[in-house]
């Protein structure tokens, strides 16, 4: 199967910005001059969106954006990882120690992580404005333009998502902004926040096909929409919601794995259990444009990687004596890989992310592990967003089912249908936290949503009523002459 390469034909005709605003939002009118210098060597508007290569190549650079550095390197790692009890900082001391800020919620609004993340989400809110707007006026096929619309749609849901579960409520732009007044606007609530989210994924799931030929493996299908749009109701506490879409997808035909360690491997991308990667392929002679640092930066230090963003003592020790995901989640220093890789006990760190793993047989010709896709959305997920959402609904059989499949394919014995409600519960999120652990940063939120986090984290510095999200960047609300306003304790 070809993975898409969406960055490659940006690089031939860049999409026009107006992109001021994706990299400093909340500017203030004194600014407003700087925005009215026309981008040079780029179309504008007006020039671009022209016809269907002009919207293919719109809808391109937003999944391109989703390899880039903010959004799956230190910048990523930062805020959705290393804040939960999963990870440590790892590499060697005195390399990257501002990390430590954020394993132990030393974080201030001046924080450079925190602010990459918000400039990287925001830089794909903009983007998949353009499209929205703009794309929806070419002379094209209509079938693909709306099917276009939609794609898009999910990707601005999933920034929001990671912008409201990071920040709470923040600025909400539905449209490219141009005008001062559009640029500087105040923060939505949280619930705004989601009723857009919601708004974007229910529509986009009327749209979007179930699957894709395999010229088009790693677009956004409606199965992707559909369980993020289960995941965000379920952090809604609209249970009878994520029950309703989180069932749809157990019939649309995904099915689990039943390597969990092989799924994780380069050859089991894309496979029965996907329902949405982040695809990263090197080009021959350009290696720049279709691949990530994520895997490089959690790999063994300094054999395979920079070795950063380690499994924690406490995760080793949450997995259950004989569950196979052990293996597919930890990779320990002074033992071999199934695939054949001695890990040297030379390396700085006890124990590094298997699921960030390239075996060494694989091509290294543009960086170590720049052709590992980022897994975003898989069925084992969905199977368990199902069953905390029919547990919290009543309907316990059905959520013993639902969680059972999965701890089935980790080797594990059925959990039994004499458990309460609150036990069923405390089971349910157990395996989220081992089936989901180091993959894509769900845990700390996951704790803040539960309500555990102000215990669970309590070590590590977590303050109730301030840790639950971070700073807004201090460099926004300044840009916003204080029309931004910080979360509280910051």
């Amino acid at each position: 199967m070809n993975k898409i390469t969406p960055a490659y034909p940006i690089r031939r005709r860049a999409l026009p910005m107006l992109a001021v605003l994706g990299l400093t939002l909340g500017l203030s009118v004194s600014c407003s001059d700087f925005l009215n210098v026309q981008p040079q060597g780029q179309p504008v508007v007006a020039e671009f969106f022209k016809n269907q290569s002009d919207a293919a190549a719109a809808v391109s650079s937003c999944y391109a954006k989703l390899r880039e550095y903010n959004l799956v390197a230190f910048n990523w790692l930062s805020v959705t990882t290393l804040p939960s009890d999963d990870a440590d900082k790892g590499s060697v001391p005195g390399d990257g120690d501002y990390l430590n800020d954020y394993s132990f919620f030393r974080f201030t609004a001046t924080a450079g992580s925190a602010e990459g993340y918000w400039l990287g989400q925001y830089q794909q809110v903009l983007l998949c404005n353009q499209v929205i707007v703009n794309v929806p006026n070419i002379d094209m096929d209509a079938g693909l333009r709306s099917r276009y619309v939609a794609e898009v749609q999910f990707l601005r849901a999933l920034a929001y998502f990671n912008l409201v579960r990071a920040y709470g409520g923040v600025p909400l732009y539905t449209k490219p902004a141009v005008t001062s007044d559009e640029q500087n606007i105040p923060r939505a609530s949280r619930d705004e926040v989601y009723a857009l989210i919601i708004s974007d994924l229910t529509a986009a799931a009327g749209i979007l096909p179930v699957s894709y030929p395999s010229s088009d493996v790693g677009r956004v299908t409606k199965g992707a929409a559909l369980s993020l749009l289960a995941k965000a109701q379920l952090y809604q506490k609209n249970y009878t919601a994520s029950l309703a879409a989180s069932d749809q997808v157990l019939n649309l035909g995904y099915s689990l794995v039943p390597d969990f360690y092989r799924m994780f491997r380069i050859e089991g991308e894309n496979g029965p259990e996907s329902i949405f990667e982040v695809q990263c392929t090197s080009l021959p002679g350009n290696c720049d444009v279709a691949n990530s640092y994520w895997a490089e930066a959690q790999m063994a230090r300094p054999q395979l990687g920079w070795g950063f963003c380690t499994p924690s003592a406490d995760l080793a020790a949450a997995f259950e004596p004989g569950d196979k995901r052990k293996l597919g989640t930890i990779m320990e220093r002074g033992t071999t890989t199934p695939d054949g890789d001695f890990i040297d006990n030379s390396n700085s760190n006890e124990r590094y992310n298997m699921k960030a793993y390239v075996p060494n047989s694989v091509d290294k010709s543009c960086g170590y592990g720049r052709d590992q896709n980022i897994r975003v959305l898989r069925f084992g997920e969905v199977l368990l967003l199902n069953a905390e959402a029919a547990n919290e609904v009543g309907q316990t059989a059905k959520a013993l089912a639902a969680v059972n499949r999965v701890r089935a394919r980790a080797g594990l014995g059925a959990l039994s249908n004499s458990l309460s409600q609150e036990q069923l519960r405390q089971a349910i999120w157990q395996e989220r936290r081992v089936e989901l652990a180091l993959e894509y940063g769900d845990r700390y939120f996951d704790l803040v949503r539960q309500g555990r986090a102000a215990t669970v984290l309590k070590s590590r510095g977590f303050v109730a009523g301030k840790s639950e999200v971070f700073p807004i960047p201090l460099s926004q609300i300044q840009l916003s002459g204080g029309k931004l306003t910080q979360n509280p304790g910051y």
